[in-house]
């Protein structure tokens, strides 16, 4: 547990690393997503999907599934292999999007600003370090993820096929 010291009282938050992938058949299409959660000896693997989603929205979903499951500030260490969710965190793009009415620089709107908002308030209960990681590299939880991820876009395709 880590101590983080407000006035004269200590809060202890606990310790939680999660790993998360998302993924999608076609883009936009069915897509799925993964997450471990881990908090000592104790591990929980969560996994959803959606019929037509892209893979940006499902690696977001991910990353908010998973820090929707702690009942208390923590801190966390989150790995990923999505690019577009670290940088958007790590380089404050996401803050800045928000900031100017989600628009970005170049004055586009920008994409998923409705799980943004959510990872963002989520982010100011949680003290996460997000950490990027290559994808499909050997990384142990980020290949069960993927699996999970894969195995959700599966099931999404095969209950849109049957429509």
């Amino acid at each position: 547990m880590t101590e983080m010291r407000e006035g004269h009282t200590v809060i202890r938050m606990k310790r939680v690393e999660i790993f998360t992938d998302g993924s999608c058949s076609g883009n936009p299409g069915p897509g799925g997503w993964g997450a471990i959660l881990r908090y000592g000896s104790r591990e929980k693997r969560l996994s959803g999907g959606e019929a037509a989603t892209t893979n940006n929205r499902m690696e977001l979903t991910g990353v908010i599934e998973a820090l929707r499951q702690l009942r208390e500030p923590c801190e966390v260490n989150l790995t990923s292999d999505s690019r577009y969710v670290c940088d958007a965190i790590e380089k404050g793009w996401a803050e800045s999007w928000r900031k100017h009415g989600w628009k970005k620089a170049d004055k586009k709107p920008a994409l998923n600003s409705d799980l943004w908002e959510i990872l963002l308030h989520l982010l100011e209960i949680h003290k996460v370090t997000f950490h990027w990681v290559k994808g499909h590299a050997g990384h142990p939880e980020n290949e069960i993820c993927d699996r999970m991820a894969v195995a959700e876009t599966e099931k999404q395709k095969s209950s849109v096929s049957k429509i």
